[in-house]
């Protein structure tokens, strides 16, 4: 028994080696899938959030029937966050109708 112990621990200890780092793999592969899932539900979640204020921020001053350059700002900023998510054409609809509309500051901004 000494004898085959041996003569063969080095293919024992490579396949233990072996194992041992299957294991690590598909344990880190579990932990990456896992991680690229909440990423993925976190930037659903940040479009959504960037979609519905988009979504009221523009309705707001397209019924109002002006903007004023805060709020052309303000609009501009969340367009081009929710843009880099890969906005799905109703926020560009929006923005682009909201920047078309006339601007009139109040004397309260400066």
């Amino acid at each position: 028994m000494l004898e085959f112990i041996v003569k063969y621990w080095a293919q024992w200890l490579f396949g233990i080696v072996a194992a041992g780092l299957t294991a690590a793999y598909r344990n880190l592969s579990k932990k990456i899938k896992a991680q690229k899932e909440e990423n993925k539900a976190i930037k659903d979640g940040l479009k959504a959030i960037l979609h519905d204020r988009l979504y009221q921020a523009c309705n707001y001053y397209i019924a109002k029937g002006c903007i004023d350059t805060v709020g052309l700002t303000n609009i501009g900023y969340l367009y081009e966050s929710y843009h880099a998510l890969g906005e799905n054409g109703t926020g560009t609809e929006l923005y682009t109708r909201a920047k078309a509309l006339p601007i009139k500051n109040t004397s309260m901004e400066k």
